[in-house]
């Protein structure tokens, strides 16, 4: 059996889709040690891997361990700004403290193959400085340049024509050599102090020589005549079923005749303001039952008078459990939890433009899996007609296939018997891919 390294950053969206194959590969018989924030110790650890803390960087899994000023700088800043920030601080300048452990490791765990997530720039570094080859996985849309494509972080939707080629090839050109020019001008100064030599790719173009699993389907990405052929889909990653769950006093709720809508703000981008406490007020006098989670913000921080009588509120429920009740999700466009919906065959509301968010719910409205916002903040008349047309209208309704992709729901979906949940194919992927 073989030895797997997983280095993941120390963010929630970059851990849970790790956490099926670590499972799976444990289940194989292969040995498995993960590096990672502390902060996920215990979640990696019932994959039955071994964890390895983060030593020689910064661990900000844990959010205190954020310096202030850098959060400071970072709220201050909008669009590109902020992202371009957000590179250089939490994964080009990580990618040291990731050198220095994971060759730490390597001598006590010589791993035959590491995996990495698409933003851990730590295996891609190691692996040129003769270390094990290494396998990529996305947390979020594919990043890299097409000829098919306008640049990552734009929305933009496809355009394969002579002109949207034109257009395309336009924009990444400005992308590369003009927006994010400092940004590889960065990666570079940081490479040199560690010995590797410059590089020209952007850092979205960073991918595995060998192997890159989308954790999604075809159907849910932008066509691509230039997909690289080691790009495979393997359907969502779906997190394993929670074990110990204690439903609210409030759970037979959803059992009623009322659609249910649920609404979360995710992990990240967590102001209460922007999405949970508009919906409240958009569905308070509807015919539907509103569960809200606030995930990285207390049940106190909605405000009393925002919660009306149709509202369920917990600070977390595992989508697991909550997602094959729920009608319309309301979202801002977090990978992972749009992946799950999809699994479930619930239509989306989107409403996100921070980080990558843009351009997740630019693919939701493309492959016609619900309505795209396009607006951080709504209002509350935008999400109850968003919410109205996707109750209305059966087209929405979709399920990701392990099989077949993206599928619609037949007539049965809407009796609630149609099958919604398919296993994530991920590990078919490993099959013939060799650490020679």
């Amino acid at each position: 059996m073989a030895k797997f390294l997983i280095g993941t950053i120390p963010v929630v969206g970059h851990v849970s889709p790790a956490l099926p194959i670590a499972r799976a590969l444990v289940n194989r018989g292969h040995e498995v040690c993960w590096y990672t924030g502390s902060a996920f110790q215990a979640k990696i650890e019932s994959t039955g891997a071994g964890f390895a803390p983060i030593v020689s960087g910064l661990d900000y899994s844990y959010p205190e361990n954020v310096p202030q000023e850098w959060t400071d700088q970072r709220n201050a800043l909008r669009g590109p700004a902020q992202l371009k920030f957000d590179l250089k601080h939490f994964f080009i300048n990580a990618a040291v403290g990731q050198m220095q452990d994971l060759t730490a490791i390597l001598r006590d765990f010589p791993a035959d193959v590491m995996l990495a997530d698409f933003c851990f720039l730590g295996a891609a570094w190691i692996h040129e400085q003769g270390g094990p080859p290494w396998a990529g996985f996305g947390i979020s849309a594919l990043a890299f340049s097409s000829r098919d494509t306008a640049p990552f972080g734009l929305g933009l939707k496809p355009d394969a024509s002579p002109l949207g080629q034109f257009r395309n090839r336009g924009l990444n050109w400005l992308a590369q050599q003009v927006l994010f020019r400092e940004v590889t001008a960065y990666t570079n100064q940081v490479r040199a102090d560690l010995g590797l030599p410059s590089c020209t790719n952007s850092f979205f173009d960073t991918l595995s020589p060998f192997l890159h699993l989308a954790g999604t389907v075809p159907e849910f990405e932008y066509p691509r005549r230039d997909l690289p052929t080691q790009v495979h889909f393997v359907g969502p990653m779906l997190s394993p079923i929670a074990i110990e769950f204690t439903p609210p006093t409030w759970w037979n709720d959803l059992k009623g005749s009322q659609p249910v809508v649920h609404v979360t703000q995710g992990t990240v981008a967590t102001d209460s303001d922007a999405l949970i406490v508009p919906t409240l007020w958009a569905l308070a006098q509807e015919e539907v039952l509103v569960v809200v989670t606030t995930i990285g913000k207390s049940i106190e921080s909605i405000p009393p008078d925002a919660i009306p009588a149709n509202a369920r509120i917990a600070s977390f429920i595992p989508h697991s459990e909550l997602l094959p009740d729920v009608d319309v999700m309301i979202t801002n466009g977090g990978y992972n939890g749009v992946q799950m919906a999809l699994a479930q065959g619930v239509p989306l509301v989107a409403a996100g433009r921070s980080e990558d968010k843009p351009e997740v719910c630019a693919r939701i409205e493309w492959a016609g899996v619900g309505i795209n916002l396009k607006t951080g903040k709504p209002t509350p008349q935008q999400i109850r007609s968003a919410v109205k047309k996707l109750l209305a209208d059966h087209r929405y309704e979709t399920y990701i296939d392990r099989d077949s992709g993206l599928q619609p729901h037949t007539l049965l979906s809407w009796f609630r018997i149609a099958p919604r949940v398919y296993p994530a194919r991920t590990m078919q992927l490993y099959q013939g891919f060799t650490t020679e």
